[in-house]
This record gives C-alpha cells, sequence and structure tokens, in this order.
C-alpha cells in the first residue's frame, strides 16, 4: 500500500480510536467524509484509493472536491465544512508522519472553511406539537410506540441519535423519574420526565416487556430504529396531523425540530438559558442562544412594556395643584 493508504488506517485505528478515544458517531462522520474524497478523486483520475500519493491530493483537489460537494451533491456550506474538519484532521496527523510532504499538507490545510448563513430555529407551536402526538394510530403497535418516542422526545429534547439509543433500562419511572442518556463526546446526562410522559412510558414498556438492555424504541424485528426510519416517521404523521391542524401543511418537519421545541418551550416558561444548556446536554450555553432570536414571544414582551414613539419624552407633571400636592405627599 502507498503512504497515503498506510497512514489513512492508522488515522483511524491509532489517532482516532486508541489516542483520543473519539465516540462511533465521530468514526463515521470522517469514515463517510474520506470516504467521499477517495471515489471523488478516482472518478476524476482513474487512480485506486489503494494507489494515491499524497501529490495526488493537493490543494487544488481537495478544493475542487469541496466544490463538487455543494454544486453537484447540493450539499449546505455546513456540510461542505463538516467534510473539509475530516480532512484537516487526517491532514494534520499525516503532516508528523510524513514531513517529506509537508509543502502539499499545509496547502491543504490553509483552506479555509466557507461562511455559513445562520438559520434561524424552527419549532412547533403548543397546538401544532399537539397534533403531532396524537397523529400516530394508536390501534396499532407502531402508532404506540410512534406516540411514546413522539411524546418523550418533545419533552426532553434529546437528539435524534440518543433517543434510538434509550434502552428500557435507561428510564427511571416514580419518584424522581428521569431518563439517562449518552449525548455528544460520550457526555451523560440526567432528563427529568413529566407525570403526562411517565404514564405513556408505562404503558409502552409495560407492553414492550424488553430487558434493560434492549432497545426502547425497537422495530417489529427487535433492531433499533434508524436515524432515516425516525424521519420517515415525523414525514407521515406531520402529513396526518395536518387534517386537523392546517399550519402543519406548509411545514417541512425534521427530526431536530423536536428538540428545538422543546427548547423554545422552557424559554417560554422562564427556564434560564443555562439550565437549558444542561437540558440539551449543550457544551457551551451560547448554544442556546438561538432559542431566543427564534422566539417571537420574548420579543413581543420587550415590545410591549417600552414606550412608543408617539410618547414624548420627559418626566409627567400634573396639570392640577391639587393632584400636585398629592402626588408631593
Amino acid at each position: 500500500m502507498t503512504a497515503v493508504a498506510t497512514t489513512l488506517e492508522m488515522f483511524f485505528i491509532e489517532r482516532l480510536t486508541r489516542q483520543r478515544q473519539v465516540s462511533p458517531q465521530t468514526v463515521a462522520s470522517y469514515r463517510d467524509s474520506l470516504q467521499l474524497l477517495l471515489r471523488f478523486v478516482n472518478e476524476q483520475t482513474g487512480k485506486e484509493p489503494c494507489t494515491l500519493d499524497w501529490a495526488d491530493l493537493d490543494e487544488p483537489v481537495i478544493s475542487s472536491f469541496l466544490d463538487h460537494l455543494q454544486t453537484r451533491r447540493g450539499n449546505s456550506a455546513r456540510t461542505r465544512n463538516l467534510r473539509l474538519t475530516a480532512i484537516r484532521a487526517l491532514f494534520r496527523y499525516a503532516a508528523f508522519r510524513h514531513p517529506e510532504h509537508a509543502a502539499v499538507i499545509q496547502r491543504v490545510l490553509a483552506i479555509p472553511a466557507k461562511r455559513a448563513d445562520k438559520r434561524t430555529v424552527t419549532f412547533l407551536a403548543g397546538d401544532e406539537a399537539a397534533a403531532l402526538i396524537d397523529a400516530p394510530d394508536r390501534a396499532r403497535w407502531e402508532g404506540r410506540r410512534d406516540h411514546a418516542w413522539l411524546a418523550l422526545d418533545i419533552q426532553t429534547g434529546l437528539r435524534v441519535s440518543e433517543l434510538i439509543g434509550l434502552n428500557c433500562g435507561d428510564i427511571t419511572l416514580g419518584p424522581g423519574a428521569h431518563l439517562r442518556c449518552e449525548g455528544k463526546g460520550r457526555k451523560q446526562r440526567a432528563v427529568p420526565l413529566t407525570a403526562t410522559i411517565q404514564a405513556v412510558l408505562a404503558n409502552w414498556i409495560a407492553e414492550l416487556a424488553g430487558r434493560p438492555g434492549d432497545p426502547l424504541f425497537p422495530t417489529r424485528s427487535g433492531r433499533r430504529l434508524s436515524r432515516d426510519a425516525i424521519e420517515q416517521r415525523i414525514a407521515v404523521h406531520a402529513h396526518k396531523a395536518a387534517q386537523s391542524c392546517p399550519s402543519l401543511k406548509a411545514r417541512h418537519l425534521h427530526p431536530h425540530v423536536l428538540r428545538h421545541t422543546c427548547a423554545v418551550a422552557l424559554l417560554q416558561a422562564g427556564v434560564d438559558t443555562s439550565v437549558i444548556a444542561l437540558w440539551l446536554g449543550h457544551a457551551d450555553v451560547r448554544s442556546t442562544n438561538p432559542y431566543l432570536h427564534a422566539d417571537l414571544t420574548i420579543k413581543e414582551k420587550a415590545l410591549a412594556i417600552t414606550a412608543q414613539p408617539t410618547v414624548a419624552p420627559g418626566r409627567y407633571r400634573p396639570s392640577d395643584t391639587v393632584l400636585a400636592f398629592l402626588e408631593g405627599l
């Protein structure tokens, strides 16, 4: 194998797995990014990935690949930057192992990330969330399962990976009811459960009769739901919910909308942003700031307590001597 192939294997085995001990999700993300790169180079040059040298992965090739992601694959700037992060990580590791290719490596590392637009956070209003939770057909096994995870996700704000990773043993009911999950960076956290969600989960767990290590929301065959399955189920239930809640007809719902809905509901209830960050598993409280911009009710409350532009500035002075006397008491 060439130097690239050997270094690529050591990057995953030594750097990511042994030294940094990154999560399986990070390994999968880096794997997918580098697979796309190697396939692109193979299509452009005809060279097999096992025969590539570092000179075949110079700055023009990497830049052309990043442009290909946006122009041909339709990826956003955020996705482009995510792929670039994986490439940079590999090249930084290669810089120590192949100093003879320092010039090529440094030019690749100098490729800047592209500025991405900051999108407004989308979330469901109370009636929309209720309609979505009620949409699954609870006469069917899948409907009772979907009703349970929809209600749970909107109340807890779990990421999709956290939701599908839940086991039966991660739920504690009764006094101090909560769930435990593992989030980004293997950070574990506990999220409290409301009485309503407890009742839903108690019925579902009793019906499922799973062991502590079994998936909480499995398929009929007992496997975990996939990310694509969650997204597909949300689309199906949103279509049905739109019949009773017309505002959902124009909405494109994705799994993260449920997480946003939980965050905005906490914000509207007056919960401090630092507590919301802990609730959602954010590493930095600043990650919660986009919800402040998304919640229009907070801005409307601020508008309600501010003076109208037609009001003349200055202190109030009573026009009557008796009122002036009483004001002065």
